[in-house]
């Protein structure tokens, strides 16, 4: 019985964990996905506000999607993939983490 009630607690945990976002991971996608195109990483992160970065990365980010359609179609391949659905709430936590009016200065 006690192996039991061990098992679903640690399942339980485990995915109230995972469900969260990172900071890190998000640094982590847009090193590794955004970098390349937007030569001025610090500039670009801290160009708007906490509140401006919460309505563009809503909706799994929607809002970005929707910038990048207009300006940079090569980018859209990864926008509108399930990996970037699946960790959105990463990069929406990185780019609030740094955003213009958070005072804090990301380092890449």
């Amino acid at each position: 019985m006690k192996k039991i009630l061990f098992f679903f607690t640690s399942v339980t945990l485990l995915s109230l964990i995972d469900s969260q976002a990172a900071v890190y991971k998000g640094q982590r996608i847009f090193t590794k996905q955004c970098v390349s195109c937007h030569a001025s990483a610090q500039e670009l992160v801290a160009s708007k506000t906490q509140a401006e970065w919460k309505v563009i990365m809503a909706d799994k980010g929607k809002g970005l999607i929707a910038i990048h359609e207009k300006k940079a179609p090569d980018a859209l391949k990864y926008l509108q993939s399930k990996k970037f659905a699946r960790k959105s709430k990463h990069l929406a936590q990185f780019l609030n983490e740094y955003a213009k009016d958070s005072g804090k200065v990301p380092a890449f």
